[in-house]
């Protein structure tokens, strides 16, 4: 019998509860089904994370920590900075619905992260402060107006896939409409010529 690998267990949980909350949210998620699917004990569950909206919020949080490792955050190219963030949630459905499910559920007031998330979106916004102190994108605009424009222009045809499929009845998915979300984004940042 192969001793007992704690933290491979855990990563199966987390790999489970993730699937589990991104399909169901908080309350449609069921733990007996997170154990099953990550060959774990429900009661380890428990134990190692506390109750299932504990377990929600370290996945979030674990799944807020991997995508802002993964994009870059400087504003220096702006088209890199639309494509990473575009190619992330592509290849990361989860984290939308993630956050999704959070603001459903438990609104801005029950959010994950604390201080923690609060340091990240502060970050966030002084690389937008310093790109329009060097000139690269619109300074007449506060740093929480430009940021919450981008990440809405790029999120939310992932986030709500189904108005895409209505607006566009020929088939178009976000992925053809890339270089629209880019040019738009361009613009909403220009930098503004003095008068």
């Amino acid at each position: 019998m192969a001793p007992r690998d704690p933290e491979a267990t855990k990563a199966r949980i987390f790999e489970a509860a993730t699937s589990e909350f991104a399909a169901y949210g908080i309350a449609g998620a069921r733990v007996d089904r997170i154990a099953r699917n990550a060959q774990a004990n429900k009661q380890l569950i428990y134990a190692y994370f506390g109750d299932k909206e504990q377990l929600f919020h370290q996945v979030l949080e674990r799944a807020m920590v991997d995508a802002a490792s993964a994009v870059i955050t400087d504003i220096d190219d702006v088209d890199l900075w639309i494509d990473q963030h575009i190619d992330y949630h592509r290849d990361h459905p989860e984290f939308l619905r993630l956050m999704l499910w959070e603001a459903l559920e438990l609104g801005p007031d029950g959010a994950s992260g604390g201080e923690a998330r609060i340091g990240r979106y502060a970050q966030k916004q002084a690389k937008v402060a310093d790109a329009q102190g060097r000139g690269l994108i619109r300074a007449d605009m506060p740093p929480p107006v430009v940021l919450m424009l981008m990440l809405s222009m790029i999120n939310y045809p992932r986030a709500v896939p189904q108005v895409v499929r209505f607006l566009f009845s020929d088939g178009s998915d976000p992925e053809s409409l890339r270089e629209w979300f880019k040019d738009a984004v361009r613009r909403v940042v220009a930098p503004v010529d003095p008068v």
